[in-house]
């Protein structure tokens, strides 16, 4: 019930800002608004204000804005001048742009915020642990979050690195690990785990290595508006690059289709960060930002990379593509979603059942 509830927050936030976004560039463009909708199929409830119908819908796995104008081959007579599809080129480029711009400044401004409020994270000086891994041998060791590891096998250990090191150079054998708990010592067995060498996209990259399952602490210090808005803009720099190379390397095969995800897996990562407390939340809503603005940048028709593949298009003929065309290329853009989401389902469900062995 949290997953879901947590799900259905980050999503519907989302989904505001990705069609707020479309909303208040054509309100600024002169575009006349019918609808904006969070959610599709049945309307739940909704209010209309200066010829705008407010809706929220049943199903809060999308929304849209309805503009005037928008379907260019309608034979209902519009006003032109408030007409999406009777503005110029950059104006309509803008508003379908303006969607997944939004996603990407909400994912910025979510990192400054988390930087601003709690600070940057800085280089630990002691071996502390701040998380344990489940089913990882530092968890059945009896190792807990807060333990200071002071010695590996009588060594001692003054940084995170050292600690690195000595389980990296264990080469799997039982290690005897010296460490502080609440200011009391107490000494435990641990055997490392052997593991590939992956990086952040899981493909192996190196040799293996050993591990025992544990994160060091997360120590911070306070930055000011100029390091907060910074460090944002760092990290939603690092995510666009993660992510859209994440999306080439899966057309290209590199990453398996299995590794796709859909609103199941949001559920069960909503959930499990905001178990964790608001801050991982946040930081997670912001990644799940990015994902949405750039997938939705892909050249697909229905999708808004879509809509400015067909406005490239129209630029460079000078004219938009036929009704008979568009309409078959919006068909095959459907059928594209709704098998990547069936896809994206299957996953999520086999990842389910996994779990339950």
């Amino acid at each position: 019930m949290t997953g879901i509830l947590a799900a259905i927050a980050v999503l519907g936030i989302l989904i505001v800002v990705h069609e707020f976004g479309h909303f208040i560039v054509a309100k600024k463009s002169g575009v006349g608004i019918l609808k904006f909708s969070v959610g599709f199929g049945p309307k739940l409830f909704g209010r209309t204000v200066d010829g705008t119908e407010y809706v929220v819908s049943a199903i809060p796995l999308g929304g849209f804005v309805k503009m005037v104008g928008e379907d260019p081959d309608s034979d209902e007579p519009v006003d032109e001048a408030i007409s999406f599809s009777h503005q110029a080129l950059w104006k309509r480029c803008a508003i379908v742009l303006a969607g997944p711009v939004f996603n990407l400044l909400f994912a910025f401004l979510a990192f400054s915020l988390v930087y601003l409020v709690n600070g940057k994270p800085v280089q630990n000086e002691v071996a502390e642990i701040g998380y344990v891994q489940k089913d990882q041998p530092a968890a059945a060791a009896g190792f807990l979050p807060g333990d200071v590891i002071t010695a590996v096998d009588g060594v001692e250990i003054g940084s995170w690195a050292a600690l690195s090191e000595a389980i990296r150079a264990s080469e799997g054998r039982e290690l005897s690990v010296d460490v502080l708990r609440d200011e009391a010592p107490l000494t435990l067995a641990v055997e490392p785990a052997e593991r590939d060498t992956k990086n952040i996209y899981g493909e192996v990259v190196g040799d293996k290595y050993y591990a025992i399952g544990i994160q060091v602490a997360d120590k911070r210090e306070p930055v000011g508006l100029v390091g907060a808005l910074t460090g944002g803009f760092q990290r939603t720099s690092f995510w666009i690059t993660v992510i859209a190379t994440s999306v080439y390397k899966l057309v290209l095969g590199d990453i398996p289709a299995e590794e796709i995800g859909g609103p199941l897996l949001i559920a069960q990562a909503a959930g499990s960060q905001a178990e964790d407390g608001l801050e991982p939340l946040i930081r997670f809503m912001a990644i799940i930002s990015i994902n949405l603005g750039i997938l939705n940048l892909l050249p697909i028709p229905v999708l808004d990379g879509g809509h400015l593949l067909f406005f490239l298009i129209e630029g460079v003929m000078r004219r938009p593509l036929d009704l008979r065309q568009r309409e078959v290329a919006q068909q095959v853009g459907l059928v594209i979603l709704i098998a990547l989401m069936a896809f994206a389902f299957y996953n999520d469900i086999g990842r389910i059942l996994g779990s339950w062995g």
